[in-house]
């Protein structure tokens, strides 16, 4: 089983392509003061098995080669998000948490507001939306997106043109625990620390995992959340919870209300 303890609520992002000799990627958004950057890693080794011991079983099978955001999403990047695209977005007041700095991760968003801002990801730089809104509340639900339009007949809601997106369950799931290179053969660690021991609980850093930390304290910066996973994320195994973009029930083909959505 993989575990971790983890707090509140945010998100990863992907996307589609292929990048050079599995670098980090960064990608560019907005302009003047509204302007931030993400990182991204290549997740390749298209074709892997999936996990037989996760929960769900079955997990991290991905036939395509993609890009997982490297860290977290932080309170800059989506308050930057906010005012170049009037995305209406609220974080959690993390005062009695440790603070609302910059780099700390974007906690207390609804699924639907992460959809708003992997929307205006795509907008930005000319792509085709990932996910359908009909009104411009960040709370509204998406609609589901018709038949040559959506990705997959399971997958509804992210449209099959869309370059950022929120991850699914086994694109998640493969960018943390999955190891190309593990001794004896490819396969999937406990943790997403490379490890089938639990990492240090760290109050933040480049090693262990952040995880058993006093609540007062709060989640560390998306940069200081622990050790890399085989691919190169962080923070897939503490810190806080991310939202993805798959539905509960694992078939995304009912536009319900953003609690009905997936964490991990």
């Amino acid at each position: 089983m993989r575990s971790a303890l983890q707090i509140v609520v945010l998100f990863a992002v992907v996307f589609a392509g292929v990048s050079v000799n599995a670098q980090t990627i960064t990608k560019t958004f907005g302009s003047g003061t509204n302007q931030f950057s993400l990182d991204f890693v290549e997740i390749g080794n298209p074709g892997n098995a999936a996990d037989p011991t996760s929960i769900p079983t079955s997990t991290g099978a991905v036939n395509y080669i993609y890009n997982l955001g490297k860290y977290e999403i932080s309170r800059d990047q989506i308050n930057k998000a906010n005012s170049a695209g009037n995305l209406g977005i609220t974080l959690q007041d993390m005062t009695s948490y440790g603070g609302n700095g910059a780099n700390r991760p974007a906690t207390g968003i609804s699924w639907n507001e992460a959809a708003r801002f992997v929307n205006y990801l795509n907008t930005s730089q000319g792509y085709q939306v990932a996910y359908k809104f009909t009104t411009n509340t960040a709370n509204a639900n998406i609609m589901l997106w018709g038949a040559g339009e959506y990705i997959s007949q399971n997958n509804q809601y992210r449209h099959k043109n869309a370059y950022y997106f929120l991850p699914s369950r086994d694109e998640w799931f493969k960018g943390g625990y999955f190891d190309p290179n593990k001794p004896g053969g490819a396969g999937y660690w406990d943790f997403a620390t490379g490890g089938d021991t639990a990492a240090t609980s760290v109050s933040g850093g480049t090693s262990g995992a952040v995880y058993s930390q006093p609540i007062s304290q709060g989640p560390a910066d998306i940069t200081s959340a622990g050790g890399l996973s085989p691919y190169g994320t962080m923070g897939q195994g503490g810190n806080v919870m991310e939202w993805i973009e798959d539905a509960g029930t694992g078939v995304n083909d009912s536009p319900t209300a953003s609690s009905y959505r997936d964490w991990e």
